[in-house]
């Protein structure tokens, strides 16, 4: 049985952004499914998301995120700053 532990309401999107998971690593693209005040839903086609790293929204604005949980080319986050 599915058990929502979401501390706040998430809205379904289709943003694209690109997450940088360090100083000086080349951003990458994504997509952005759902989004909360406490975090984000993302499809990312490769297979290496770090543990901390930067969402940057098509708008320029950045957001740091700790990896939540991961299913295929799925994950979660939610931001820790």
């Amino acid at each position: 049985m599915f058990v929502n532990r979401r501390k706040t309401e998430r809205r379904s999107c289709r943003r694209i952004a690109k997450i940088q998971s360090g100083a000086g690593s080349l951003p990458r693209d994504c997509t952005i499914t759902d989004i909360s005040k406490g975090g984000v839903k993302v499809v990312a086609e490769y297979l290496e998301i770090p543990a901390l790293f930067t969402i940057i929204f098509s708008t320029g604005d950045s957001r740091q995120c700790r990896l939540a949980w991961r299913i295929g080319c799925e994950f979660g986050a939610e931001f820790v700053d």
